[in-house]
């Protein structure tokens, strides 16, 4: 790999625009209830709303990728997010801070899903699981650094190391688009014969499938962000700063392993048997959670908890890399904008509804919610053979073999 090939160049693209992303990720909910006023119920109401915005936009802004072609709206993209994060620096008022997350989180998917479109063309099939692998690492050490610069601007808590905070995050968003522009062009995709609706890929019933189903094993993300935390204090002996512990855990582990892990996918038989694995994993490392809140003490219920965060990891690391190859290995040419814009939606839905459901089930129900997530797990994995054979037999057989570039530099 050269210094400057495409892929490398995504994934320093991703490094930047991470960054941002962390210190938002730590500093927004305290920046909102305390500099803007909000409460705590008006942030939650109105990042809810941002999400399902972003969720209802990134099909659309993907098939803008695609015909507009996917380096250019990237960019423009990268910068909205970043507009978006100076607006928020002047909101002080509840309806002007809905409206700026809602256009936060539209231009963000829609960013993921133009990215995505220009990964598939400018990386070769055979390399993209590997690539996207990459760009998977990229994001954990950027929100890594973006984390630790706002947990400094939680320290220092005032106004001005918050709103400090925020224009970084813009400045990475630009410096990402800059990145971005040194990469080639890729040719836009011509529209069918008679067009194509901007929701088509809803109409490809086997993709749409293979997406929910992916979607549901994506409630993984809100267990290790929000339910898991909870469970640690209200259900444990486990001292408060094991939290800090297992988030750390999860975090190394991708970015140590991630890259291996998605090396070993590398058609879509091997995806099959990530994804199958990942919720057998899921469902194990449920049942280790719920071992923790048996009464043991608090030494045992640490060791414990370990275990379960490490095959937690495990999983994330292979339902990631087996989707991956599904996502892109199933999308119809020409439409990896629209694909990827509505197989990333489950990222977007386990951020909007996760949090209440795996909440519900786990903290409410205790053992029995964690079985009863884990036995979801893995009975969705076990859908996606037959869901990925019906995908395949409606592509009669394509296999896509180079990316499509243009001479535009």
């Amino acid at each position: 790999m050269t210094r400057f090939s495409p892929a490398r160049a995504l994934a320093v693209a991703q490094l930047a625009d991470s960054i941002g992303l962390g210190g938002y990720l730590v500093c927004s909910a305290l920046y909102f209830t305390r500099v803007v006023g909000l409460s705590p119920t008006q942030v939650g109401f109105g990042l809810t709303v941002g999400w399902a915005a972003g969720f209802l936009t990134g099909v659309p802004l993907g098939h803008l990728a695609d015909r507009r072609g996917p380096r250019g709206i990237a960019m423009l993209l990268a910068l909205c997010t970043a507009v978006a994060l100076l607006l928020f620096l002047f909101v002080r008022d509840f309806v002007p801070f809905v409206m700026v997350a809602c256009l936060y989180s539209s231009a963000l998917c829609g960013l993921t899903a133009a990215r995505q479109a220009l990964l598939a063309g400018l990386v070769p099939p055979a390399g993209r699981t590997r690539a996207r692998a990459v760009l998977a690492t990229a994001t954990n050490g950027g929100i890594a650094v973006g984390a630790g610069l706002g947990g400094l601007a939680l320290q220092i808590d005032t106004e001005v190391a918050y709103l400090t905070v925020f224009a970084f995050d813009a400045v990475s968003l630009a410096v990402s688009a800059l990145v971005l522009r040194r990469l080639p062009a890729v040719a836009p995709s011509l529209p069918a014969d008679g067009g194509e609706p901007v929701l088509s890929v809803l109409r490809d019933r086997p993709y749409a499938l293979v997406a929910a189903l992916n979607m549901v094993l994506q409630l993984h993300i809100p267990m290790i962000t929000l339910a898991i935390p909870l469970w640690i204090v209200e259900r444990t002996n486990a001292p408060g700063w094991t939290v800090s512990l297992l988030l750390v855990l999860n975090t190394v582990s991708v970015v140590l392993f991630q890259v291996r892990v998605a090396g070993k996918v590398t058609d879509l038989a091997s995806a099959l048997r990530f994804m199958r694995l990942a919720g057998v994993t899921l469902l194990a490392a449920c049942v280790v959670f719920a071992l923790s809140g048996l009464g043991a003490p608090a030494w045992a219920a640490v060791a414990v908890l370990v275990v379960a965060a490490a095959l937690q990891a495990a999983a994330e690391m292979m339902q990631a890399s087996g989707a991956w190859e599904l996502g892109f290995s199933l999308a119809p040419e020409g439409r990896h904008g629209q694909c990827q814009g509505f197989f990333g939606s489950g990222f977007t839905v386990a951020r909007m509804l996760g949090p209440l459901l795996v909440t519900t089930v786990v903290l409410g129900w205790g053992t029995t919610g964690w079985l009863l997530l884990g036995g979801v797990f893995v009975t969705t994995s076990a859908m996606f053979g037959p869901a990925v054979r019906w995908a395949e037999r409606t592509r009669g057989g394509r296999v896509e073999t180079e990316p499509l570039l243009t001479n535009v530099p």
